[in-house]
């Protein structure tokens, strides 16, 4: 027993650095040499389902009732001091789901005074709170959207439990994806405490209101989660990941990594990110914008995206359905979104509805 526990903290940095390795091997240059065509497999609508349905079963297993499952409680009308100077807000209900593990999201949903129609889900990165995403969420309520905001798994209000776990035989304090990976096994994938408060919501809110469209914003790993999110779920229409991810070919630099959930092989062998690009994009009234911080001090910075940018763009030219765009932001110098962001956000989302 004493074994399992003194290898521990050796297999975080093992797996951790094996990546650095195998990522470094790369240089700016190789990956301008990279067939980025090569790399996709799709060519049909048919792969593109194919795709979401294998990447469904991946994630949830054996374990189908996501698909009418609805959250654990919801409380109308909450009340949160924290969200006391929230402006334009009519009321906000909480909605919380449990997972395995003890793990939880709580999730809250912003009516605005003079809505839309249209729902907007805002998602927070690894920063936390989603009071740190209150430009945001005001921006999108001040045009009328109702907005439906996550944090990610163990930040914010939502659970860090500690739980036994049977492998390592000890406790295990969940404070960090990477220790998601201690709980993988071939019935279980930590991957659905990413998506599935997304798609329990959803149920809840398709039973209860009759929105025009689902729509998704995230920042960092909230841009992830929207971009992963929307490739598995056809009721998102329009989708904006700001400074979320890039495909692994251009992850040459340490602080593009990323976390466990971008870095799980078997997930991304059944759709790597190009693919997922498409998957968000296609379909009809459907689309991705994608926004970089050219000076963004955390990650995805620069201009790397335009070794790509053309392919996904003619991809989805010939799947003829479906918009993929690319923003660059250059006066940001903050891992944010910023008021021009915000903007070109909410032209991208009233240019595709219209």
């Amino acid at each position: 027993m004493k074994y399992k526990k003194m290898i521990f903290l050796p297999v975080i940095i093992g797996i951790s650095l094996s990546i650095v390795l195998y990522l470094s091997q790369f240089s700016q240059n190789d990956s301008e040499l990279i067939d980025v065509n090569s790399l996709i497999d799709i060519e049909t609508s048919q792969d593109i389902k194919s795709k979401k349905m294998t990447l469904q079963n991946y994630v949830w297993k054996n374990d189908q009732t996501f698909k009418t499952k609805l959250p654990s409680n919801i409380q109308q009308s909450y009340v949160d001091k924290k969200f006391d100077d929230f402006e334009n807000v009519k009321k906000i209900d909480r909605i919380y789901i449990k997972m395995n593990y003890n793990v939880d999201s709580t999730a809250y949903m912003f009516f605005p005074n003079d809505p839309n129609n249209e729902l907007l889900i805002y998602h927070q990165g690894h920063r936390g709170d989603i009071v740190f995403g209150k430009s945001t969420i005001e921006f999108f309520l001040n045009k009328g959207y109702t907005i439906l905001a996550f944090s990610m798994p163990l930040t914010g209000d939502n659970s860090k439990p500690t739980i036994h776990n049977n492998e390592l035989d000890k406790k295990l304090f969940l404070d960090s994806h990477d220790k998601f990976r201690f709980l993988e096994n071939n019935d279980f994938s930590p991957m659905k405490f990413f998506v599935e408060p997304i798609y329990v919501s959803l149920n809840y809110i398709d039973s209860e209101f009759d929105f025009n469209s689902y729509n998704f914003i995230g920042i960092s790993g909230g841009g992830w989660t929207a971009v992963v999110y929307s490739a598995l779920d056809d009721r998102i229409s329009k989708t904006i990941s700001v400074a979320g991810s890039l495909p692994f070919y251009l992850r040459t630099s340490p602080e593009n990594f990323g976390d466990y959930e971008q870095n799980v092989p078997e997930f991304y062998d059944i759709a790597n990110y190009l693919e997922l690009y498409i998957m968000s994009s296609y379909g009809s009234d459907r689309g991705l914008l994608q926004i970089f911080n050219e000076f963004d001090p955390c990650c995805f910075s620069g201009t790397e995206y335009v070794s790509y940018e053309n392919v996904i763009k003619n991809k989805i030219s010939e799947l003829n359905l479906g918009t993929f765009e690319i923003e660059l932001d250059k006066t940001n110098k903050e891992h944010s979104i910023s008021t021009s962001s915000l903007k070109k956000s909410f032209i991208f989302l009233k240019n595709i509805i219209d």
